[in-house]
C-alpha cells in the first residue's frame, strides 16, 4: 500500500484524532506535489494561466504562490 492511499483510508477512521493526523498529512502531501507540477510546467514553458485553469484558480493566485520558486 502506498503512503497516499494509507493515508487516505487513515482520513475516514472512526477516531477524529487518527483521521484529523491524516488529513494533515495528506494535505501537506497534496502541496508538494501540486508545487512539483507546477514547476514541471513552467520548465515545459507553461504560462502561469494555463496551470491556473489546470488548477481552477486564478492567475494571479498561482503566481503569488509559485513566482518566486
Amino acid at each position: 500500500m502506498t503512503e497516499a492511499t494509507d493515508l487516505a483510508e487513515r482520513a475516514g477512521d472512526r477516531d477524529p484524532r487518527i483521521g484529523l493526523r491524516a488529513v494533515t498529512a495528506l494535505r501537506k502531501l497534496v502541496e508538494r506535489l501540486e508545487a512539483v507540477q507546477v514547476r514541471s510546467a513552467r520548465r515545459q514553458g507553461w504560462s502561469w494561466q494555463e496551470i491556473a485553469a489546470e488548477l481552477g484558480v486564478s492567475r494571479q493566485a498561482v503566481h503569488k504562490k509559485y513566482g518566486r520558486q
